[in-house]
């Protein structure tokens, strides 16, 4: 599967793009990853800057995973559905489908995670693309667990386990496989968290699509 990543930070930190690769290679997938990202970056500041409409001409992609600037749809959910929408016709004209990676509240902003939520499944709904609830599982998680910690120490960006929790809900979302009991090193995380994440990543998944 040929997936073009658009996003900023919370994509690229700890490389998000090669844990789903390294996953998705122990379920017998192999995944060719691009990321354009850029700090801070919107999807409109994408879009006017033309690297990603390139990269989709280039043709060649199955999926491209659209990540908003991480509170743009809280504060104008109707601007985030805006570009997400002109997004999603390059992407159907470019023969590939759409996925929206649904980020999670910040550390000290939980309340935001409802409108996070309601921004990415409406848009998600109105474009039939695939939903990666990402925040959702997230949320889920800290209800019931201290341990390990998802957030980094600026209480936005993804620590490593937050990532690697995150890439789980890619494989389940967009591969329909389940994580558990895949056995890859990563580095900086103990065997012991990557079974817990898996575990969770799967159980909350399979909650949230009975849920619906």
């Amino acid at each position: 599967m040929r997936i073009l990543f658009v996003g900023n930070s919370f994509t690229a930190r700890n490389n998000l793009p090669g844990l789903l690769k390294g996953l998705a290679g122990a379920r017998g997938i192999e995944v060719e990853s691009t990321l354009i990202q850029a700090g801070g970056a919107s999807l409109r500041q994408h879009l006017n800057a033309g690297k990603a409409s390139a990269a989709l001409a280039g043709g060649g992609y199955d999926v491209v995973v659209l990540q908003e600037q991480s509170t743009l749809p809280v504060k104008s959910p109707e601007r985030f559905r805006e570009s997400a929408r002109d997004f999603d016709a390059a992407i159907k004209a470019a023969g590939a489908r759409t996925a929206l990676y649904l980020t999670w509240a910040r550390r000290n902003a939980p309340e935001s995670q409802a409108a996070l939520t309601s921004a990415y499944g409406g848009a998600a709904v109105e474009l039939g693309a695939t939903l990666i609830p990402v925040g959702m599982v997230w949320e889920r998680f800290l209800a019931t667990h201290d341990e390990p910690v998802l957030h980094d120490q600026d209480n936005s960006h993804p620590a490593l386990a937050g990532s690697y929790l995150a890439a789980c809900v890619f494989l389940i979302a967009l591969l329909a496989e389940d994580p558990v009991g895949i056995d890859v090193p990563v580095k900086g995380l103990d065997a012991d968290t990557a079974t817990l994440l898996q575990q969770a990543a799967w159980d909350i998944c399979e909650q949230l699509t009975s849920a619906e």
